[in-house]
C-alpha cells in the first residue's frame, strides 16, 4: 500500500502525540482497488485546537472539526485532518443540523455514504473495514452503510454520487440501496444546481457515462436534472436510424471516441430538439430543423445546470452544427473553409468525432466512411495549406502602403511571385527582404513573373496534396 510520505509523516505525528490516526473514505477504496487517490483525508481523535498545537502552520476555520495543513507541493495543495465525528438532523438536505465530536472510530465511519468509502487505514497499513466494504469491492456492489433511505435524507446527492460510483468502477448496486434511491429520487431537486453540474460532469467522463445516464433514468433522477432527454423515450426515428430518439442519445453517448466531457454531452444531447420539431409529412416522419431548436434547448438545459460560458458556447456550437452536410463529389476548398468559418477551427475534431457517435448510435457499423476520411483531409489541406499567401510577412495593406498604390490586380501579382520564392527559400520570409524585393517587382512586368509564380506554387500544391491523400487513405 503506497502512501505518499507526506500523509504517512503526518499520521505518525498524531499517534506520537497519543493520538489515534486514520487515512480514510475514497483514498482507503483506491488503495485496495490499486487506483491512484486523488485526495487523502486523514481522521483522528484529536480535536482541532489539539491538532494545531502539533501543526501550528494548519488552519482551522469552520464548525466541522476539519484542519487544513499546506502541504507544501507544486500544486499548493492541503491536507484535511479531520476530528471523529457523528452527525444529526439534515433539514436543509445536505448539512447536518448537529455536529458531535467522538472519541471512537466506528461512529466516524458509519455516517458515511457508501460501504467502499467508509474504511480506515493507519501508519502501519491496518485496516479497519466495519461495514463489509472490502467484501463489496471484491463483489464489485455499491452498498449504502446502514440504512440507505437514511443516508439519502442527509445529503440527496449521494444518489447521483452512487450512479457516478458506478459509472467510474463497474460496480452493481446492492438492491436495497437501489431501491432506496428510487424512493427518494425526488428529493434531488432539492439539491443545488452547482452541485448536480459537478456530478453529471464526473459521470460524463468516467469510464461508463451511458450506463451512469442510464441509471439516472431508471432510478428517476433523470427527470429532474434532463428532463428534456425522456422526451424522446417512444420517439421512432426513420431512414437510417433503428432506434427511437432516447435510444440513440445513449448510445451515441456508448459511442463517442472523444474523452472531453463537453463532446460526450454534446453526443447525449445532439438530437433532443427532435421530439419539439417532429411532424409527418406524406406519410414520412421528419425532423426538420432539429439542429436549431435542439441548439436552443442545449443552451437553456447548460444554462439550468450552471455550466461555464466557455463549456456552453461549445457544446451548445457542436449541436447546432453536428448535421453539417459533405458530399466528397460537391465540396470545394471554399466550402470547407466556410464550414470551419462557421464551426470554429478548434471545434472541427470534435464536430468529426460528434458524427462519428451519431452514426454508430443510430447502428452504423461504418464509424469512419469515406466521406469524413475525405472531409479530415480537405481540413488538413486547407488548414496548413503551405502556400498560402497568408504565411507571407507581409500583405496587400503593407504593399498599398510601401509603393503608394491603389488595390489593384498588380497587388496580388507581386504577392504571388513573392510567394513563390518563399516557397523555394522559406528563410526569405522577413518582412524586410520582402518590402525590398516588392520595391524592385514594382519596377518589372509582372505577367511573366506572375505566371512563373504560379508554375511553382501549383506544382508544391500537387506534391503537397499527394502526401496528405495518403495520410487520410483518400
Amino acid at each position: 500500500m503506497n502512501i505518499p510520505n507526506f500523509v504517512k509523516d503526518n499520521l505518525i505525528a498524531l499517534e506520537k502525540a497519543g493520538f489515534e490516526a486514520y487515512i480514510v473514505g475514497g483514498c482507503v477504496r483506491d488503495i485496495l482497488m490499486e487506483r491512484e487517490p486523488k485526495d487523502w483525508d486523514i481522521t483522528t481523535n484529536a480535536r482541532p485546537e489539539q491538532m494545531l498545537k502539533i501543526f501550528p502552520q494548519a488552519k482551522y476555520e469552520n464548525m466541522f472539526g476539519t484542519v487544513l495543513l499546506p502541504i507544501h507541493d507544486e500544486a499548493n495543495n492541503v491536507l484535511e485532518i479531520t476530528t471523529y465525528r457523528s452527525e444529526q438532523g439534515y433539514s436543509d438536505r445536505r448539512h447536518p443540523d448537529e455536529i458531535t465530536f467522538e472519541d471512537k472510530l466506528d461512529k466516524d465511519l458509519e455516517r458515511r455514504d457508501f460501504t467502499i468509502n467508509a474504511m480506515a487505514l493507519d501508519s502501519q497499513n491496518n485496516l479497519i473495514d466495519y461495514f463489509g466494504g472490502q467484501k463489496d469491492i471484491r463483489a464489485k456492489i455499491l452498498r449504502a452503510v446502514g440504512e440507505p433511505v437514511e443516508r439519502f435524507k442527509e445529503d440527496a446527492l449521494r444518489m447521483m454520487r452512487a450512479v457516478r460510483f458506478a459509472a467510474q468502477l463497474g460496480f452493481s448496486f446492492e438492491p436495497k440501496t437501489e431501491r432506496g434511491i428510487m424512493k427518494m429520487a425526488g428529493s434531488i431537486k432539492f439539491v443545488s444546481k452547482e452541485r448536480i453540474h459537478d456530478e453529471i460532469i464526473k459521470i460524463l467522463a468516467s469510464k461508463r457515462p451511458s450506463e451512469g445516464i442510464r441509471d439516472l433514468h431508471k432510478f428517476k433522477l433523470l427527470q429532474y436534472i434532463i428532463p428534456e432527454l425522456e422526451d424522446g423515450l417512444n420517439v421512432k426515428q426513420y431512414h437510417h436510424h433503428i432506434y427511437p430518439v432516447f435510444e440513440h442519445n445513449v448510445l451515441s453517448l456508448k459511442h463517442c471516441p472523444n474523452s472531453a466531457y463537453q463532446v460526450r454531452l454534446a453526443a447525449l444531447l445532439h438530437d433532443i430538439g427532435k421530439p419539439k420539431v417532429f411532424r409527418t409529412i406524406n406519410g414520412q416522419g421528419t425532423f426538420y430543423n432539429q439542429e436549431y431548436v435542439g441548439a436552443r434547448m442545449t443552451e437553456k438545459i447548460l444554462r439550468r445546470l450552471k455550466f461555464s460560458n466557455e463549456d456552453t458556447e461549445r457544446i451548445t456550437n457542436l449541436v447546432r452544427n453536428h448535421m453539417f452536410y459533405y458530399d466528397v463529389g460537391e465540396v470545394t476548398a471554399t466550402s470547407v473553409r466556410r464550414l470551419i468559418a462557421k464551426t470554429g477551427k478548434e471545434n472541427l475534431k470534435d464536430l468529426i468525432d460528434l458524427r462519428i457517435a451519431d452514426r454508430l448510435g443510430s447502428g452504423d457499423l461504418k464509424p469512419k466512411p469515406y466521406r469524413l476520411r475525405h472531409l479530415e483531409y480537405m481540413l488538413e489541406k486547407v488548414q496548413h495549406d503551405p502556400v498560402s499567401v497568408k504565411m507571407l510577412k507581409i500583405n496587400g495593406l503593407d504593399l498599398m502602403e510601401l509603393l503608394k498604390i491603389e488595390p489593384s490586380p498588380k497587388i496580388g501579382a507581386i504577392l504571388e511571385v513573392l510567394l513563390s520564392e518563399v516557397i523555394e527559400d522559406p528563410e526569405l520570409n522577413t518582412k524586410d527582404y520582402l518590402s525590398d524585393r516588392a520595391t524592385e517587382l514594382d519596377k518589372l512586368d509582372l505577367a511573366a513573373l506572375r505566371e512563373k509564380a504560379k508554375e511553382k506554387i501549383t506544382e508544391k500544391k500537387a506534391e503537397d496534396d499527394q502526401s496528405l491523400k495518403k495520410s487520410f487513405k483518400v
